[in-house]
């Protein structure tokens, strides 16, 4: 059996998910530990995250039992454990991402608890057709949104629609800013706008940020439409509009790889920053291959 751990926030939760499918598409008995999101977890953390993936229409996952898991990688609070997942990791049936892009040996396994985020498009590009027609959004139950957002849709559909992820508030935190500051510059959207418009005639830029304020004042021409209702637990409804517009230029957020991840236009453009983060080392021709269609500035 293989359990996958769902962790974090809603562009992660989906990548997770996306390795539940994978897996199960090989033939692999798979299940999710959602233990990250009890209550007592989440008073822990800095930023509490919800389970997401639940808002998501007849989305289906399999839960693993706690004696699964523990007869997997033992207890949690087993010092032994581990102390054998960190020495001796050849012995152990925990399998964590370890700072390189992509580990295409996690699909060797097949008794095991595998830990990530598993951001890179390799993992599950096969599978994306599937996936598409998984994540299912749900109308939103506020109508005057619902109705935007049915607006704005069918606009997107009569234009050469683009979506541009800005990516702000919690980036500009000193700590995070050291992670994955100065990446998303404005001299990389300009060069991302140029290039869209070079590919394509008239494009209309659709602005979703979570400093709307900034972006009004950026992108300010009739060019450009700003994204600004989808608030709080509506917020993951940005993900489905980004995915109705034609093209999409993404932050290095996996929020905007999942906006065009489910964009199913087949002449779709997408641009993505070449490093995600700081800490990093990125190599041009390996990222090409391991992200096809993606044009990487």
């Amino acid at each position: 059996m293989i359990i996958v751990r769902i962790q974090g926030g809603l562009g992660n939760q989906l990548q997770q998910y996306a390795m539940y499918c994978k897996f199960k598409s090989l033939g692999v008995e798979t299940k999710v530990d959602l233990s990250w999101f009890r209550e007592d977890i989440q008073k822990k953390q800095i930023m509490p995250r919800k389970l997401e993936l639940s808002f998501f229409q007849g989305l289906m996952l399999e839960e693993c039992t706690e004696k699964e898991k523990t007869d997997l990688i033992g207890r949690e609070n087993d010092l032994f454990a581990k102390l054998q997942r960190r020495l001796l990791p050849g012995k152990s049936r925990y399998f964590a991402e370890n700072g390189r892009m992509y580990l295409p040996e996690v699909f060797a396994l097949r008794d095991a608890y595998v830990d990530g985020y598993w951001a890179c498009e390799s993992y599950y590009h096969d599978i994306l057709p599937l996936l598409q027609q998984k994540l299912v959004f749900p109308v939103c139950r506020q109508e005057e949104i619902a109705q935007k957002n049915r607006q704005t849709m069918e606009k997107m559909a009569q234009e050469n629609s683009v979506s541009i992820h800005i990516r702000r508030g919690d980036y500009l935190d000193p700590a995070n800013t050291a992670l994955f500051g100065n990446i998303c510059t404005e001299a990389y959207y300009d060069e991302a706008i140029n290039t869209i418009g070079v590919k394509i005639q008239n494009p209309h830029f659709y602005i979703f940020s979570d400093d709307a304020d900034y972006a009004r004042e950026r992108y300010h021409t009739s060019s450009y439409t700003v994204i600004d209702w989808n608030q709080g637990d509506n917020s993951y409804f940005d993900i489905q509009l980004m995915s109705h517009c034609k093209h999409n230029i993404c932050a290095n957020s996996t929020f905007s790889f999942w906006g065009a991840r489910l964009n199913q236009n087949p002449d779709k453009r997408m641009i993505r920053p070449l490093k995600h983060r700081n800490n990093q080392e990125y190599n041009r021709l390996e990222m090409e291959k391991l992200w096809p269609g993606y044009i990487l500035l």
